[in-house]
């Protein structure tokens, strides 16, 4: 039985609390559309997503309509360009970035991932090309999102990828300087990628995966604020027991949404991904979650451990809610997407060395940071690599995404628009890592990856 007092409770949480659906994310598999010649490989990928996606767009419009539920953004996923592009002989694949473009254009999605490649042991031809082309793709198309995986827990860590992924990221940021190095907002370097994942940038479709899969993202940070400020006061089992109560509700909604568009679709339902993923929006935000908890400003001490417990308890909670959570899932940790990161970062409660320290228990990694625009390759490969052991050795996917803004110093602000905000720069360690990125290799996995 539907409880009238439920319905009016999520009325107001879509009203008044930011709960949404953050993006539906159709997953196509490409793997039949290779083909030795580039052209008709090309032709083959955009007609089979402009026919399977052709009614995502209307699809998610419906559903809004019908159950009163926004849904922010449509979004498609594809099996990794470097796995499809490699049976061609081309060098470069930016030709394959403009046909994702223009399949996106055409059935009106937001964004479409899959510009990818996997090499957290090793490179293909196609791996090594598709990586040499990330700049120049990701700067001359629109929609287009990439990302590449340089670590797994069995694996251990690439680290001659994680040097080029540094100069790669310093490429696109130039190719973009006049948007704040924009390009770099598409890109996502990995550590235990999931294959399932409907967030962008990062979003791509695994192997694994079913022909076309239909995985959606829910997020409400508003809605899990809202609900802690009734047990002010309260102890942390009580503050856990309502996050859990809390993404329960939003876990349903997502799943509703899923299977509804997956059954108008015709295709197979995936995962729904019940990460926090907050926006610019005031109130729609991580930080102001874990400060109701009691910290006077995210960053503080304390704050590591009001995210554990967070992302804990949106995790159970979840889980309950569905039989296929799936993709990141926890509570993601962007600063210039969140508005209270961001503000923590201009009034100096947040630093680069914090919000490292706070995504050994978050959803992701280090997120939509901004940094000097004349900091080295070699330090971006760094950042990286430390973030790609935290997430080896805990077995856990981590991330980084991080912007060096073209002539932009420590305090200057970079304005990117709409989800993606605007990011304070922030200050980095100023004493090198070039010598111990230059080593290359491979660091080994750990000794718990051993476990057969």
């Amino acid at each position: 039985m539907i409880n009238p007092f439920e319905v009016i409770e999520t009325i107001k949480m879509i009203q008044e609390e930011h709960l949404d659906i953050r993006t539906i994310t159709m997953g196509i598999s490409l793997r039949d559309c290779c083909h030795g010649d580039g052209n008709v490989a090309r032709q083959k990928i955009y007609d089979k997503i402009t026919r399977l996606a052709e009614n995502l767009v209307k699809v998610g419009q419906d559903i809004e309509t019908e159950y009163g539920i926004p849904i922010i953004n449509k979004r498609i996923s594809v099996t990794p360009i470097s796995l499809i592009a490699e049976s061609c002989d081309e060098e470069n694949y930016v030709k394959f970035a403009e046909t994702l473009d223009a399949a996106a254009d055409t059935v009106g999605v937001n964004f479409i991932g899959g510009f990818s490649a996997l090499v957290h042991k090793g490179y293909t031809t196609g791996d090594r090309r598709l990586i040499q082309s990330i700049a120049q793709a990701l700067s001359s198309t629109q929609k287009v999102c990439g990302s590449v995986n340089v670590a797994t827990t069995k694996a251990g860590i690439n680290m001659d990828a994680v040097a080029q992924m540094g100069r790669v990221i310093k490429d696109t940021a130039n190719l973009t300087a006049s948007q704040g190095g924009l390009g770099c907002a598409k890109l996502v370097v990995f550590a235990n990628v999931p294959e399932d994942n409907p967030f962008m940038a990062g979003a791509f479709h695994g192997v694994g995966e079913p022909e076309c899969a239909m995985n959606v993202g829910v997020s409400g940070p508003g809605v899990v604020k809202t609900a802690l400020e009734k047990v002010k006061g309260e102890d942390f089992g009580t503050v856990a027991e309502t996050i859990k109560k809390t993404a329960f509700k939003i876990t349903r909604m997502g799943q509703l949404v899923a299977q509804e568009a997956s059954k108008r679709l015709g295709v197979s339902f995936g995962i729904v991904d019940l990460s926090l993923a907050p926006t610019p929006a005031i109130g729609d935000s991580v930080a102001y979650i874990l400060e109701e908890m009691g910290l006077e400003k995210c960053g503080t001490h304390g704050t590591t451990a009001a995210l554990a417990l967070l992302n804990d308890a949106v995790k159970k909670g979840g889980t309950m809610a569905s039989s296929y959570v799936g993709g990141l899932s926890g509570a993601f940790i962007p600063v210039s997407e969140d508005a209270g990161m961001i503000d923590a970062v201009v009034k100096g409660a947040l630093s680069l060395d914090k919000l490292e320290a706070m995504t050994c228990v978050c959803s992701v990694g280090l997120d939509m940071i901004v940094v000097p625009g004349d900091v080295s390759a070699e330090t971006i490969s760094a950042i990286i690599a430390d973030e790609a052991a935290i997430g080896v050795i805990n077995n856990k996917t981590t991330a980084v995404r991080i912007i060096p803004a073209p002539g932009k110093e420590v305090g200057e602000v970079v304005e990117f628009g709409g989800l993606l905000g605007s990011g304070p720069v922030m200050p980095i360690n100023k004493f090198g890592s070039a010598a111990f990125i230059k080593r290359g290799g491979r660091i080994p996995a750990p000794i718990h990856s051993l476990r057969n």
